[in-house]
């Protein structure tokens, strides 16, 4: 995996190699990297998974093995960026599928507890028209929605 850029190093306890293969099953543009091992050093038993790298989506990730002290919360969310509405159901739906947890506005927890924003590209453009009755519009439906519904966000944007 090259070195330039920036990897997004995810906290696990006991599932990196688990979750490593997880999201590069989800994600187009992904592949799996290298899977490092405890030594005898520990602290881990030796032959675990330290750590495992992985691009999804063209991002670049570090799973590791850190053990029970930390888990994820809402303050960290990946934005999934969706050029339509089957794109956003096929994503919403993998995660609700295997385990994960609706949320308001897009949001969705994955079976790992890791938060994910699934969110239309359209949406940007309805919520920062310059017209604030539209702009308004399209951000109060879209806080009474759970999964985004491109569709229904362009008829209250267009006052319908």
């Amino acid at each position: 995996m090259p070195a330039d850029g920036f990897t997004t190093c995810l906290w696990f306890d006991g599932q990196a190699e688990e979750a490593a293969h997880y999201y590069v099953s989800i994600f187009k543009n992904s592949k799996l990297g290298r899977i490092g091992r405890y030594t005898e050093a520990g602290p881990g038993p030796a032959g675990s998974v330290l750590a495992a790298e992985f691009v999804a989506n063209g991002q670049k990730f570090v799973a590791i093995n850190g053990g029970p002290e930390f888990t994820f919360d809402e303050a960290i969310s990946f934005q999934i960026h969706c050029a339509d509405q089957e794109e956003v159901d096929h994503y919403w739906n993998k995660f609700v599928e295997d385990g994960g947890e609706a949320g308001p506005c897009g949001w969705i927890k994955d079976k790992y507890g890791l938060s994910w924003q699934v969110v239309p590209s359209r949406l940007i453009d309805l919520i920062s028209d310059p017209d604030p009755q539209k702009a308004t519009r399209t951000v109060q439906a879209m806080y009474r929605m759970s999964k985004l519904d491109i569709a229904a966000l362009e008829k209250v944007y267009a006052g319908e």
